[in-house]
């Protein structure tokens, strides 16, 4: 036999092969009108021995997990996965807040012995935000967080590049307390920067970089932030 025959012989068996494998991979078990009810029901049983599972996880072990870390924690307070912890620091909440998903709360304490995070009555804190923090965050009542908001009070690294190298943290006078009001509303992946007061009732948008305060009652949207309305006709229209 050739070798071109029996390179034709083998790429034949290979392409049976992926057929073979191919329907193999679409077989299924059918779901008719009484498989229906049957698989049915079947869900419904497998998201609720999910869910108490997911309930007895964190009663039993997450939340006092998490609560032993706390100064103090409020009534009816909620939270779904142990958030990411580092460091060491102050933490108080609030009644009524709710912590979604996995959020990420990272202490320095290079130039505080005693960094602090406050979280006020009824807040919202979204999945995967960050808080990084080396003085002090405060969180007023009410709030609404999104998703992947990250919120800082210094840079987290030197500007001077020969710092950087030599591993520097950055000095004290870059290190500016955050304060967020009642009733705020921060979009979406929204990062709020060292120094920065959200006034109460301001919206900052999704993505927005905000490096400067923003009064109450403002809108602020765009990287870097700049305000683009007022909800309250006597707020002041001073911009970022």
């Amino acid at each position: 036999m050739s070798s071109f025959t029996a390179g034709q012989k083998n790429t034949a068996t290979r392409d049976a092969a992926k057929r073979l494998a191919k329907r193999a991979l679409q077989v299924h078990i059918p779901v008719g009108v009484h498989g229906r009810h049957l698989f049915s029901a079947l869900y419904y049983l497998h998201i609720s021995a999910r869910a108490s599972a997911l309930w007895a996880a964190r009663f039993c072990w997450l939340e006092p997990l998490f609560r032993s870390q706390c100064q103090a924690v409020g009534r009816r307070f909620r939270m779904e996965q142990l958030p990411y912890l580092v460091g060491h620091g102050e933490i108080v909440i609030g009644d009524d807040v709710r912590l979604s998903g996995k959020p990420n709360i990272i202490f320095s304490s290079r130039h505080c012995k005693r960094p602090s995070l406050s979280i006020a009555d009824g807040t919202f804190l979204g999945h995967n935000c960050t808080l990084t923090i080396a003085s002090r965050l405060d969180i007023g009542r009410h709030c609404l967080i999104a998703s992947g908001v990250r919120v800082a009070d210094f840079d987290g690294h030197p500007i001077d590049a020969e710092q950087r190298r030599r591993g520097d943290f950055v000095t004290a006078d870059r290190v500016l307390p955050v304060a967020i009001g009642d009733d705020v509303w921060i979009g979406n992946g929204a990062t709020i920067l060292k120094g920065v007061t959200l006034g109460d009732r301001s919206i900052i948008g999704t993505r927005a970089v905000v490096t400067h305060s923003v009064p109450a009652d403002c809108i602020a949207v765009g990287n870097p932030a700049k305000i683009v309305k007022r909800l309250n006709p006597l707020a002041s229209v001073e911009e970022l």
